[in-house]
């Protein structure tokens, strides 16, 4: 097999591939000193070749570029047969349309997890779920790769996929942007940036972890779960002097929050109260 891309998903893929046994032979990037040294990580014996020569080495690529070159990079591998997988998230099998022309099997194959370094990435892909989608030959490929990374497979549907994709946006990197807004409030009451973090890891880590063991809503606290208009007051009042778009994340977030409070049992004149004091200029 081949792999298309020498970015960070890509190299994380491969080192995790070529581990499990799998038969990762070639890299390829538009620079050929990236896929290099894209090769040399994921093993010793696989080879850098140029998109246009991948084909010509290898009967099953996996695609790993951004969403925004994957059509131009499809384009350029002149693959006449065999599977193409492409791990982007926001799209389906259609994106490899150029390929399917020519009678490639075509498949999507996205890892639902956030790879900020291959090194790391690597490790952190073993057990994830994989979303996956496309031509019979392809999803059986896919199947293959999932079981060789111990992962768990999502069936998405081509035109739901936009939906699965906004929701590991909101799961990975509004969580992070989540937690800068937190580190950003507590810098404003005069705590180091280091040590805001620091402070924060513990609460974030629990909370999340309460998340996923009993359910979202079981696990929530704090005022909104209670209906303390007072504190939610005092939060907006003091809200009103940071710049940017974090009073609107607290209020957007809080509206959020009420929907589980009221799940979860908070009275409807509490829940009332709270809607209207987040809805205020919520604009």
């Amino acid at each position: 097999m081949g792999i298309a891309g020498a970015g960070r998903v890509a190299q994380a893929l491969g080192r995790l591939l070529y581990a499990a046994g799998e038969p990762v032979a070639f890299v390829a990037s538009r620079n050929l000193e990236h896929a290099g040294a894209a090769a040399a990580f994921i093993g010793p014996d696989v080879k850098a070749v140029s998109y246009s020569d991948l084909a010509h080495h290898a009967h099953r690529i996996l695609i790993a570029v951004p969403d925004s070159a994957l059509q131009s990079v499809a384009s350029t591998i002149a693959l006449q047969s065999g599977i193409a997988l492409h791990t982007c998230g926001a799209q389906g099998p259609e994106a490899l349309q150029t390929l399917a022309q020519r009678g490639v099997f075509c498949g999507a194959f996205h890892p639902l997890q956030t790879i900020s370094n291959p090194g790391s990435g690597a490790a952190s892909l073993q057990g994830t779920t994989f979303a996956i989608a496309g031509d019979v030959p392809a999803v059986e490929w896919a199947e293959h790769i999932v079981h060789a990374a111990n992962g768990r497979i999502l069936r998405i549907a081509g035109e739901r996929r936009p939906l699965y994709h906004a929701a590991a946006v909101m799961a990975s990197n509004y969580l992070t942007a989540m937690l800068s807004a937190a580190q950003t409030l507590l810098m404003a009451a005069d705590v180091d940036p280091q040590e805001a973090l620091q402070a924060l890891g513990p609460l974030a880590r629990t909370s999340l972890d309460n998340a996923l063991r009993q359910d979202p809503v079981a696990a929530l606290t704090g005022p909104i779960e209670r209906g303390d208009v007072s504190t939610i007051q005092a939060h907006l009042a003091a809200l009103e002097h940071i710049s940017g778009p974090i009073p609107l994340l607290y209020r957007a977030a809080g509206l959020q929050t009420l929907e589980l409070a009221r799940r979860k049992g908070l009275c409807a004149e509490r829940a009332a109260a709270t809607e209207r004091i987040l809805e205020a200029s919520l604009t």
